[in-house]
């Protein structure tokens, strides 16, 4: 059983793809461990380079702050009971935000988290789009612009939604483990 993901092999990472293994140097050169996501989509070269190109425009072309990106992302994963994400993206909310008890409280219950009106409007609309995608309507998109979001930060929101409930279901079928370092991230101590 391997600590990336317990349902599918792990590839060894001298076996992949020149591209990957150069992603997942990087990646652990700036976490200072290799995260169990890039070491379980291996499995599939083609998927590994789609998602993560998803993901680097979600974060880095968009007018949210990284640390709205991660708020909806721990919300979402809560919602899903994505134990990976939850894990992992609560270590980078809590770093981001820099608020040590942020990702525990959005990941448990959004609507009682310490957030302003506007944060919990957008995350109102992410949990919503996650459980109950037939009730995003014209109603559903014009309180987030009555929170004071444009058209571009609506999308973004909408989209960062629905990859991480993406991520959570591949995360859930392949019973993705985070990995330890996460759980003592940015809690401030």
């Amino acid at each position: 059983m391997s600590d990336a993901m317990r349902r599918f092999p792990v590839p060894d990472e001298a076996d992949l793809p020149e591209d990957l293994r150069e992603r997942i140097a990087e990646e652990t050169e700036r976490a200072g461990f290799t995260p169990n996501v890039f070491r379980a989509f291996g499995y599939k070269p083609s998927h590994f380079r789609a998602f993560f190109a998803f993901h680097d425009a979600l974060v880095d072309d968009s007018p949210l702050a990284r640390e709205e990106v991660e708020m909806i992302t721990v919300a979402v994963s809560g919602a899903n009971d994505c134990l990976y994400c939850v894990v992992a993206h609560g270590a980078l909310c809590r770093i981001y935000a820099e608020a040590p008890k942020l990702a525990d409280q959005l990941a448990t219950n959004h609507r009682t988290a310490d957030v302003s009106e506007e944060h919990r409007a957008m995350l109102d609309f992410a949990v919503t789009l996650t459980e109950s995608p037939e009730r995003v309507d014209d109603a559903a998109v014009q309180r987030l612009r009555d929170a004071g979001f444009t058209d571009e930060e609506v999308w973004d929101i909408a989209a960062v939604t629905a990859f991480f409930n993406l991520s959570n279901r591949m995360a859930a079928v392949a019973d993705m483990r985070p990995n330890d370092e996460f759980y003592a991230m940015g809690r401030g101590e």
